[in-house]
């Protein structure tokens, strides 16, 4: 009486089988016609396919994968490409600003046109101002005690954020700008050289244009540089 040959699959450990082709990738060299007849589930359908099949299925899909990452680095790329050139053009038009009053107007002026920014103020204390000849002109702001204790709090401790405005909040910190009728958002950053020099305000109507989340390294590069061109250019005292 001829007995049955067992089963392979009651017989044989999976794990040990991979285990020993995993040792042994040489195994399927001459045998070709045995992975065209091995059957794996299908990856978007019901049913089994052949392994090769199968292979090129994941070989297109890791082809697309990648492409993907690299358009998405691409894009990065771009993005940070313009980001450097808006940025190169604002410090150079700063730059050439021949004082304080030159210095707020380009970067209001930069600030809208390059970066989407439709309001700013620039925030400094009297005793930055009082050898001027004239008052400062807008964006540049007196800074008194009020609007300082305002824009601290708003700050909260920090030297850079990303916040709400409020329309009264608005009218106080952007009084040069006619104020949204709903809140918005902006972008503060504290001014120092190894003193308080003021604060610097970004805003948008849009209360979603400056997030929380937002980093804030580029306004606190803004900060940096506008602070050493206020006490550059700033008139001596007599």
């Amino acid at each position: 009486m001829t007995r049955a040959a067992p089963d392979p699959r009651k017989t044989l450990d999976p794990d040990r089988v991979a285990q020993w082709l995993a040792c042994h990738p040489d195994f399927f060299v001459g045998r070709e016609g045995l992975l065209q007849q091995l059957k794996v589930p299908h990856p978007e359908a019901r049913g089994a396919t052949s392994l090769l099949e199968r292979l090129v299925h994941d070989l297109r899909s890791r082809a697309e994968q990648a492409e993907w990452r690299l358009e998405q680095l691409l894009e990065s790329a771009r993005h940070n490409e313009g980001q450097y050139r808006r940025t190169r053009e604002l410090v150079l038009a700063l730059l050439e600003a021949e004082d304080n009053d030159a210095l707020g107007q380009a970067l209001a002026t930069q600030l809208a046109e390059r970066f989407h920014t439709p309001a700013v103020a620039l925030w400094c204390p009297a005793s930055l101002t009082d050898a001027e000849p004239r008052p400062p002109q807008a964006p540049r702001q007196v800074l008194d005690d009020h609007a300082g204790q305002r824009l601290a709090a708003l700050l909260d401790g920090r030297a850079s954020r990303c916040t709400r405005l409020t329309p009264t909040d608005w009218k106080r910190l952007l009084p040069h700008v006619p104020a949204p009728d709903k809140a918005g958002s902006c972008a503060l950053s504290r001014l120092t050289l190894g003193e308080p020099l003021g604060y610097l305000v970004l805003a948008s109507p849009d209360p979603d244009h400056f997030r929380a989340s937002m980093d804030t390294l580029f306004t606190e590069y803004v900060g940096e540089v506008v602070a050493r061109l206020l006490v550059r250019l700033a008139p001596a005292s007599p």
